[in-house]
């Protein structure tokens, strides 16, 4: 068998204990890598915890189950994937923080593969993937942590959830978010949907939506499906003004009926605040454009999900 060893690194500009504590926290990654849809904790107990990543790897949406190891004292964190992703029969490697002085800090992330029955072919598809991800992943990662070290940081970053009570059982508001194909005949400022799921639980999802100006809008995201409580999801093709968006639905049952909310977090892209929306404008003003656009969107999702249900029940 066949292993490859590799090593990728990048000098950032901030502390190497603020590096690490932002690479420990998995749940921050959706928000921080470009590659990452969704993570979630599955087990945790002292310095070990068992997750379980879905991301992208060569533009194909990928999910495995990892083990780490968390060291805080030596700056260090180490994985090896316990189920993972044809074609890789096994993955491992280390996050090395290297403090380089009070506010300069080393990355280096290091990985081991190989490739089920050592295929030269697939073995080549997995260092490109690696490659492209670790390149990525280092790259986002120092913008990240020297955004937020940055003296003139602005809130660029927030989040937002709209909530509505449904008099109707989770599963079938679920199953109107989750039956995104069905959009465009149940949601008027949707026009087109593309929805597909190679994997179960694991979805594409492209549609074209109408903005109050009439002008059309096409996005992708990626969604997984927890039924019938949760669909998380990433958008990877972004309007102008944004350079993260990630979100999830949430269904939650009581005595009462259902409590649905869509919750959103966005990154401002500041490059494109004026030609959006004048010169004169400012953060603040794009902070309210967008949360304005995409709430009115969610609470109108929500809204046709309250109606749907609740006549299901009837």
């Amino acid at each position: 068998m066949t292993t490859r060893e590799v090593e990728h690194e990048i000098t950032i500009d901030a502390p190497a204990t603020a590096v690490y504590e932002l690479l420990a926290d998995v749940t921050n990654w959706p928000r921080i890598f470009p590659p990452t849809i969704h993570v979630d904790r599955l087990e945790e107990q002292g310095d070990e915890e068992h997750i379980r990543i879905w991301a992208t790897a060569n533009g194909a949406p990928k999910n495995w189950t990892s083990r780490r190891t968390l060291d805080a004292a030596g700056l260090t964190i180490t994985f090896r994937q316990q189920i993972p992703a044809p074609p890789v029969k096994h993955m491992g490697g280390t996050w090395i923080i290297e403090p380089l002085g009070e506010a300069t800090s080393r990355v280096r992330l290091l990985h081991d593969y190989s490739a089920v029955g050592d295929d030269p072919h697939d073995l080549l598809w997995i260092e490109r993937a690696v490659d492209r991800n670790s390149t990525s992943e280092l790259a986002a990662l120092k913008e990240n942590v020297e955004r937020v070290h940055a003296a003139d940081t602005e809130e660029l970053t927030f989040s937002f959830t709209d909530t509505v009570r449904i008099d109707g059982s989770a599963k079938d508001v679920f199953d109107f978010i989750n039956e995104a194909d069905r959009w465009a005949e149940r949601l008027p400022h949707v026009a087109v949907v593309r929805l597909t799921e190679d994997t179960p639980g694991l979805q594409e999802l492209e549609m074209d939506t109408r903005a109050k100006d009439g002008s059309v809008h096409t996005t992708k995201s990626y969604r997984v499906v927890f039924p019938h409580h949760k669909i998380a999801y990433k958008q990877i093709t972004l309007p102008a003004l944004m350079t993260l968006h990630t979100g999830e639905w949430t269904f939650t049952e009581t005595e009462d009926g259902t409590v649905a909310s869509s919750q959103h977090t966005v990154t401002l892209n500041t490059d494109n605040i004026a030609r959006i929306l004048g010169a004169d404008a400012t953060v603040a003003d794009a902070r309210a454009y967008v949360h304005t656009a995409l709430s009115t969107n969610s609470s109108a999702t929500l809204a046709h999900a309250k109606a749907y249900a609740e006549q299901k029940k009837a």
